[in-house]
């Protein structure tokens, strides 16, 4: 038998012409099309146009929101990363996202701007459903570690950035020299981004985030690594921001800066929400009827039995009081930071001084501040 060429027929297959897509609303009926038929899933609103927003409402919406993260495709372990987080930020305000490492911060960010999909729950971004192309146009971003080639230079960067967000070149030249005057770069437009310091790249890319007029600006860690100059400077920028009517969502580790720049802040702890309020009022809010009081007391007289008073006051009240010497300016003055367990316990500490003829000069109570909000919360 010998061998030889085998004729084979072709198959001929008929394709179905597509018709090509002539607008994005169509891909985005399509995509949710897609996604209705995904199992688990809570079903949102169609997107409205761009541009058609609540002004009364939120900027941001998240009720009962989790997300479950699973280690295998079938059998792997499930880990609860966000654990039915409610909270809303209002508009025109500055609102801070707190909470240690593993907390959950990334992820609800992420869920924000359709990185990633939520397992339930419901959150929207200025009026729009969270992920939405919508939602997204009303946002600008500036990422905690922004990378800037180094042969661009301001100028050049933020023609970079305002093409990728569909910004016209015109108005992008428009734009420019009022946003680098903002972020105080005006005189060095030309030059190379690698000659810039840290704060000088963190408020190009603050530039760049303000491009296409965003109402809702995100920063993620806008001040870390920053020198005290820059992040007053920074302070400064989101202050002017905030009194021009953006509402700005950041997140940070750095509390005291938060405590100076936000009106508001929510506090995350492994996926759960521990607090949600004004800054101005967090220490109040979460101290309660039931906490402890600490006070600054100044006091002048014979002071030695300072210490049998405080113990005769807790013994009597069944709770030992905390007392601190801080500062000492003779043997007849001095004060001193006293924990009591309450308001009883310091009326009856202020009548045993009185008693022993120890003026009270002065009685400052302490309010706690964001930091020690915050590792209470923790803590706990």
């Amino acid at each position: 038998m010998t061998a030889g060429w085998v004729k084979v027929r072709p198959i001929r297959l008929r394709l179905k012409k597509l018709s090509p897509v002539k607008n994005s609303a169509t891909v985005s009926k399509l995509i949710d099309k897609t996604n209705s038929a995904k199992p688990n899933v809570v079903p949102e609103a169609k997107p409205a146009p761009v541009g058609a927003v609540d002004a009364k409402g939120s900027a941001i919406e998240a009720h009962l929101l989790r997300k479950t993260y699973r280690s295998g495709m079938l059998f792997g372990e499930k880990f609860e990363a966000l654990k039915g987080v409610t909270f809303e930020v209002r508009r025109g305000e500055v609102f801070g996202l707190l909470g240690p490492n593993g907390a959950g911060k990334t992820t609800f960010v992420k869920i924000l701007l359709g990185i990633i999909s939520k397992t339930s729950g419901a959150a929207k971004l200025m009026g729009h459903p969270a992920g939405s192309i919508a939602g997204r146009s009303h946002v600008g971003y500036l990422p905690e570690h922004l990378r800037i080639s180094p042969h661009l230079t301001a100028l050049t960067a933020l023609e970079l950035y305002g093409n990728l967000s569909n910004v016209p070149n015109g108005v992008i030249r428009e734009k420019q020299d009022t946003l680098l005057s903002l972020v105080g770069l005006k005189g060095r437009e030309k030059e190379s981004v690698k000659n810039f310091s840290k704060g000088m790249l963190q408020r190009l890319g603050l530039a760049q985030a303000l491009l296409h007029d965003p109402e809702l600006l995100m920063l993620d860690e806008p001040t870390d690594g920053l020198d005290p100059r820059a992040r007053a400077e920074m302070r400064e920028i989101i202050a002017r921001l905030r009194e021009s009517g953006v509402t700005i969502f950041l997140n940070s580790h750095l509390l005291q800066e938060v405590e100076m720049i936000c009106d508001s802040v929510a506090i995350l702890d492994r996926g759960v929400l521990r607090f949600c309020g004004d800054v101005a009022t967090i220490g109040d809010a979460v101290a309660g009827a039931g906490s402890s009081i600490i006070a600054d007391i100044e006091l002048s007289g014979e002071l030695d039995d300072l210490p049998v008073i405080a113990n005769s006051v807790g013994e009597q009240s069944g709770k030992s009081i905390s007392l601190e010497v801080t500062r000492q300016t003779s043997p007849k003055n001095q004060t001193c930071r006293i924990e009591f367990a309450n308001q009883s316990q310091v009326d009856q500490f202020v009548d045993r001084l009185r008693s022993k003829n120890i003026s009270v000069v002065r009685l400052v109570p302490q309010k706690l501040n964001l930091e020690d909000v915050f590792l209470k919360l923790i803590g706990e």
